[in-house]
C-alpha cells in the first residue's frame, strides 16, 4: 500500500478505533447493575429537554453561519447565509468521520459556489477557529478560578507539599521563559513553525478587530458559546439523577467534553467517558454521568447527521446556476 494511502487510512481509522476503545473502557469496570442503570437513564431521558437542547444547537449553527458571513464580506464576496449554513453543516458531518477534516471541506465547498479561492475561504475559517479557541481559553480560566476549591479538594489538599509546589511553580516559570527565548531566537525549523502558528493566531485576532462590524462579530461569538453552554446545561433536566448538578460542575464537564470531541470521531466513546469522569469529582453517580454524556452526544450527533446530509444534497441544487470562476 502506498505511503500516502496508508496515512489516509490511519487518519480515518485511528479516531474511530479510539472511540471504540473508549466505549469498551467506559464499561469494562462497571457492574451489570450499573450498565443497566446507564441504559435505563439514557433510554428514559425526557425528550422535551433533549429536543430543546437540539434546537439550541441548531440556533448556534445558524448564528455561526451568519458570523462567518461577516468574515467573508470584506473579501469582495456576496455570501448567502444559506450557502454559509450548508457548508458549515457539511463540514461538521465530515468531522464525524475524520476529526478537523470538516474545516478543509467547508472551505473547499464554499469556494466551489462563490468567487473566492479555497485559500481565501479557508483563511476565514482559520480566523474563526482562532477566535473560538481564545473564547474556550477564557471559559477554562473562569472555570479554574470559580471551581478551584472543588478541584483542589478532589486532589486532596493534605497530600500537597507546599515546598514541592513552590519548586514546581518555579520550574514552570523557568520553562515558560526558556520557551519564549527559543521562540524569539531559535532557527530550528520546528520551532519556527510553532512561532509562525502563534503569529497566525495573533493575526487572526487582529483581523477581527479590523472588521467593519466587529461588535456584531463579537456579540455573535458570545451568543454561539452561550448557546453551547446552555444546550449542555439543560440536559441535567432530561436525565434522572442529574437535577442537582451545579453550573460549576457542568462547566468542568463542558470543557472535558469539548476536548473529547477533537480526539475521536465526533467524540464517540470518549465524550460520555470524559463527562462521567469529571462528574465523579462532584459526587454524580457513574450511571448518571454516563447517561448525561450519551444523551447529549446522541442528540447533537443526530442533529449534525440530519443537517449535514441534507446540506450535502441541497447545496448543489440551490447553486446549480453558479458559474465557476475559480
Amino acid at each position: 500500500m502506498p505511503k500516502s494511502k496508508f496515512k489516509k487510512w490511519i487518519k480515518i481509522l485511528l479516531p474511530l478505533l479510539l472511540g471504540i476503545f473508549f466505549v469498551w473502557y467506559s464499561f469494562k469496570d462497571t457492574t451489570q447493575e450499573e450498565r443497566t442503570a446507564i441504559w435505563e437513564n439514557t433510554k428514559n431521558a425526557d425528550l422535551l429537554w433533549v429536543i430543546l437542547s437540539m434546537l439550541l444547537g441548531l440556533l448556534s449553527h445558524i448564528i455561526r453561519a451568519n458570523r462567518w458571513k461577516l468574515l467573508l464580506q470584506p473579501l469582495n464576496d456576496k455570501p448567502k447565509i444559506s450557502n454559509c449554513f450548508y457548508t458549515v453543516m457539511f463540514g461538521y458531518l465530515a468531522n464525524l468521520g475524520i476529526p478537523r477534516s470538516g474545516e478543509v471541506l467547508r472551505g473547499a465547498s464554499y469556494a466551489s459556489y462563490s468567487n473566492l479561492s479555497f485559500e481565501q475561504s479557508f483563511g476565514t475559517i482559520i480566523t474563526e477557529r482562532v477566535i473560538d479557541f481564545m473564547v474556550l481559553l477564557i471559559i477554562i480560566g473562569f472555570t479554574l478560578i470559580f471551581q478551584a476549591k472543588e478541584l483542589l479538594f478532589y486532589l486532596d489538599l493534605n497530600q500537597i507539599n507546599p515546598l514541592k509546589s513552590f519548586f514546581y511553580l518555579l520550574g514552570l516559570g523557568l520553562l515558560i521563559l526558556i520557551i519564549l527565548r527559543l521562540l524569539k531566537f531559535s532557527k530550528n525549523t520546528l520551532i519556527i513553525k510553532v512561532k509562525d502558528f502563534l503569529t497566525g493566531i495573533m493575526q487572526g485576532v487582529k483581523s477581527v478587530l479590523k472588521l467593519r462590524r466587529k461588535w456584531s462579530f463579537i456579540l455573535q461569538t458570545l451568543a454561539i458559546w452561550s448557546l453551547y453552554l446552555l444546550m449542555f446545561w439543560i440536559i441535567k433536566y432530561a436525565v434522572v439523577g442529574a437535577e442537582n448538578l451545579t453550573f460549576g460542575a457542568a462547566l468542568v464537564g463542558f470543557i472535558a467534553g469539548t476536548f473529547a470531541m477533537t480526539v475521536t470521531s465526533g467524540g464517540i466513546g470518549l465524550y460520555p467517558f470524559a463527562i462521567a469522569s469529571v462528574y465523579k469529582m462532584f459526587d454524580i453517580p457513574l450511571d448518571v454521568g454516563q447517561a448525561f454524556g450519551w444523551v447529549l452526544w446522541i442528540a447533537q450527533t443526530v442533529l449534525v447527521v440530519a443537517l449535514g446530509v441534507t446540506s450535502a444534497i441541497v447545496l448543489p441544487i440551490v447553486n446549480k446556476s453558479h458559474k465557476f470562476v475559480n
